[in-house]
C-alpha cells in the first residue's frame, strides 16, 4: 500500500462491535487496483456527532452497522431509493457536504438467496425486526417466499414488518421446537436470524435458534458477520444444514459500497480474493 498523504480519500465504517472483515476488504482492493483510499472501522461514542464529521472531516463515505441502521435515517440530507423503500440505511456516500444514504445490504441478500434457493412454498423463519431484517425482509418478499413467520420480541416493530410483506408475525416465546415443528411443515424450512444473537460480545453464546428447530431447517442463514462461524451456524453445520453466513454477506455488500464510494466496480474475481483475504 502506498504512503498515506494529504490527497488519500478515507472510507469508514460505524458499527456497536467493529471486525476487520469490511476494514480488510476494501483495503485489500484499494491495494490492488492502486487507488489512494483508506479505510477504517469506529465504535462511535456519539452517532450524530460521527456522522457529522463525516460531513466536517470530508470522509468520502461511511458503512454503517448494527444497531445503527435505523439511527442514522435523520441524520442524513437524502434518502436514496434503495434505503427509503425500507427504512433502513448501511451505506453513508459523502459529495461535497451532501450525505446520501443507500442500503446494500438488500442486493447481498437477494444474491445469496438466489444461489441457495429453495421451493419458493417453503416456510421461513426470520427472526428480527430491526434495520437489518427490514432488508432481509424485503429480499425474502421480493424473491417469492410467502410462507414467511416474523419472530420478534417487539411485537409492534415485528407486527408491522410482518404486515408490510403480508408476512405473520409471531412473539418469541413462540420460537420453541413445538411451535416451529407447526410453522415448517414436513421438516423444511429455512431459518434467519436478523438480531445480534451471536455476535463477538455479551451475545457471543447465544445461538439465535434452538437445536430442536435448526434439525428441522434445509438452509440456515446468520447475517452476523462477527463471528462468521457464529453458535447458530456451528449448530447448522453439525447438523448437515446448508448455510449462509454473515461474512457472505458483508463481502457481496461491500463491493457494492466500494463501487459507490469510487466510481470502480471490481472484478468478481478480485472480491472473491477480497473476501477471502478478510475472513484470515
Amino acid at each position: 500500500m502506498a504512503l498515506l498523504n494529504k490527497d488519500t480519500t478515507l472510507c469508514i465504517s460505524l458499527a456497536a462491535r467493529p471486525s476487520n472483515i469490511g476494514t480488510s476488504f476494501h483495503n485489500y482492493i484499494y491495494a490492488e487496483l492502486g487507488l489512494n483510499y483508506i479505510y477504517k472501522a469506529f465504535a462511535p461514542a456519539d452517532l450524530a456527532q460521527a456522522v457529522a464529521g463525516i460531513r466536517g472531516l470530508g470522509i468520502r463515505g461511511a458503512g454503517v452497522s448494527m444497531p445503527y441502521k435505523e439511527d442514522v435515517i435523520a441524520l442524513v440530507d437524502v434518502m436514496d431509493a434503495s434505503a427509503a423503500a425500507i427504512d433502513s440505511v448501511n451505506t453513508i456516500v459523502n459529495d461535497d457536504g451532501v450525505l446520501t444514504a443507500y442500503n446494500t445490504d438488500y442486493l447481498a441478500i437477494a444474491q445469496l438467496l438466489a444461489d441457495h434457493a429453495l421451493p419458493l412454498d417453503t416456510p421461513v423463519l426470520l427472526r428480527g425486526s430491526g434495520g437489518m431484517a427490514k432488508a432481509v425482509a424485503a429480499a425474502v418478499h421480493d424473491a417469492g417466499y410467502a410462507n414467511v413467520t416474523i419472530v420478534a420480541r417487539n411485537e409492534a416493530r415485528g407486527r408491522a414488518l410482518a404486515a408490510q410483506h403480508d408476512f405473520a408475525w409471531a412473539p418469541e416465546a413462540a420460537e420453541t421446537p413445538a411451535a416451529a415443528a407447526a410453522t415448517t411443515a414436513a421438516g423444511a424450512g429455512m431459518l434467519i436470524n436478523a438480531t445480534p444473537l451471536g455476535m463477538a460480545g455479551s451475545e457471543a453464546s447465544s445461538q439465535s435458534f434452538a437445536d430442536a428447530v435448526v434439525a428441522q431447517a434445509q438452509l440456515v442463514f446468520d447475517v452476523v458477520a462477527l463471528p462468521a462461524e457464529t453458535p447458530l451456524i456451528l449448530a447448522a453445520r453439525a447438523a448437515g444444514k446448508k448455510v449462509i453466513t454473515g461474512a457472505e454477506v458483508i463481502a457481496l455488500q461491500a463491493a457494492e459500497q466500494f463501487v459507490l464510494y469510487t466510481g470502480v466496480r471490481p472484478s468478481t474475481e478480485l472480491v472473491r480474493k477480497a473476501s477471502e483475504f478478510s475472513r484470515r
